[in-house]
């Protein structure tokens, strides 16, 4: 069983001491750990300047009968969901399909949260970069990370997680979303909503000579300088506009971005 002592150790090899990082992890990948999840937090918080995690809200979300076109969206088709939609708090737990860390770590009493409706994050020690979030701009926290050459921390995970790679993607050009949510007294519209994240694993090979690796227990934990891995996966966009889409017939808003992509060249 890992210790409080083998997460920190693996962790500081990575030599991130004095940067911020966004955290996306897994626990069930690092076997058994001593104190669960609230273990790996202690640690990161011991081995960088400060800790960033995704806390989304998907339940939150609705569909409307009506709506822009070329939305990546079915419009009327979600009513069972809408029904069950509940409005966003401050303290609404982060969804369950992003993993217990995110959770954990919003928990926390000197966790600072941002509040968008659907795509907040949660911070320990970084909260002047969530606060940068506005509901226009929802990925402005990786900008602000960005600035301040903060790293991406993927624990036990794959890029199909990492959502700096939806900010690298709004900056090259890739189509955005609109998506809705309920709030305690209204419905806000939530523009710039990105992609798909099932293709992100395909510019692994692209960033590989900046990643940093260790193994922690059972868990590959791989570290990725976010100015590096922005300014790469803006090129292979550029080189190649469709790249890193999912390959799923049924996922929207990859095909509505094909569809995009091909009437314009067409």
């Amino acid at each position: 069983m890992l210790s409080y002592i083998d997460v920190k150790l693996g962790l500081t090899k990575l030599g991130l001491t004095d940067r911020l990082v966004i955290v996306h992890a897994s626990m069930k990948a690092f076997g058994p750990v001593e104190g669960g999840a609230e273990t790996v937090l202690q640690a990161l918080l011991a081995a960088t300047r400060g800790v960033v995690i995704p806390t989304f809200t998907y339940k939150t979300m609705l569909t409307p009968e009506v709506g822009p076109p070329n939305n990546g969206i079915t419009y009327g088709k979600e009513q069972d969901l809408n029904r069950m939609a509940e409005p966003f708090r401050q303290d609404m737990p982060a969804d369950p399909t992003m993993g217990i860390l995110p959770e954990v770590l919003r928990r926390h009493p000197r966790a600072v949260r941002s509040g968008h409706p659907i795509q907040s994050f949660a911070s320990i020690h970084a909260g002047e970069i969530v606060n940068s979030q506005t509901l226009d701009n929802p990925l402005a926290p990786i900008g602000a990370l960005l600035e301040q050459d903060g790293w991406v921390l993927l624990l036990g995970v794959d890029h199909t997680v990492n959502t700096s790679i939806h900010y690298a993607e709004k900056l090259a050009g890739r189509r955005q979303f609109i998506r809705w949510a309920l709030t305690t007294d209204r419905v806000v519209e939530c523009p710039s909503f990105p992609g798909d994240s099932a293709g992100f694993d395909a510019i692994a090979p692209n960033v590989d000579r900046f990643v940093r690796r260790v193994e922690i227990g059972d868990a590959l934990v791989q570290a990725v300088p976010i100015r590096q891995l922005t300014r790469v996966v803006i090129r292979r966009l550029k080189e190649d506009p469709l790249a890193l889409l999912c390959q799923r017939e049924d996922c929207e808003r990859c095909m509505t971005i094909r569809s995009s992509h091909n009437l314009v060249t067409g």
